[in-house]
Order: structure tokens, then C-alpha cells, then sequence
């Protein structure tokens, strides 16, 4: 959906798009919430975009059910990002976000996504 949208008309969608990571069932939300990286692969502004979504949310859904599984989602789309984009930026953000996290279980769950 994203590559093939050169006329950037995802930069005006996006927040409709988003809007779908928060739908009240939960399997729709992480769905959708897993496939958003795909919007970085359409170029840096997508990228940008992406990424500034997925920092926000994850150092803020703390307080949503299964917050923890949102952060993994996070992390692992950031991780598929990279391996696209081969570009560093996107995989120090990763470890930034995953610095943040005070659980030692789930840091370490969420480096060993950015490991395989």
C-alpha cells in the first residue's frame, strides 16, 4: 500500500490509519499496529512519520491494556524498518525506546527482536 504511493497521499492519510492502532478490539488494533511500519518503506517523510508515531505511543501506552504487547509490536515493526532501510537512525531509536523500559524481562524480550 505504501510503496506504491509515490504522490506521498499517506502523509494526509496517516492519522486516519493510526486512528485504527486504538480500535477497541484489540486483535484489529495490533494488526493494523503490526503492518504500519510497511508506511516507512514509501520514503523518509513516511519514515519520519512512522517513527515519530511508534516513539510516541510506545513511551505512552504504558497505561493501556496489554501495553506490553503494543511495545512489542513497536519494536519489531521498527526492526523490520531497519532491515529495509539499512539505516542506522532507525535502529538506534529501537534501542533508545528499548532503554526506557524498567521491566528486565521484557528489555531483554524486546532487544532480541533487533537481533534477529
Amino acid at each position: 500500500m505504501a510503496i506504491s504511493d509515490p504522490e506521498g497521499r499517506m502523509l494526509e492519510d496517516f492519522s486516519r490509519v493510526w486512528l485504527v492502532t486504538k480500535d477497541p478490539k484489540f486483535v484489529i488494533a495490533r494488526h493494523s499496529l503490526q503492518a504500519t511500519w510497511r508506511v516507512g518503506l514509501a520514503g523518509i517523510n513516511q519514515k519520519d512519520l512512522v517513527m515519530k508515531h511508534f516513539e510516541d505511543r510506545f513511551l505512552n501506552c504504558i497505561h493501556e491494556k496489554n501495553y506490553t504487547l503494543i511495545r512489542y509490536d513497536i519494536i519489531e515493526g521498527l526492526s523490520k524498518l531497519y532491515k529495509e532501510r539499512q539505516e542506522e537512525d532507525i535502529k538506534e531509536k529501537a534501542e533508545e525506546l528499548i532503554e526506557n523500559v524498567r521491566e528486565d524481562k521484557y528489555k531483554k524480550k524486546y532487544s532480541n527482536l533487533l537481533r534477529r
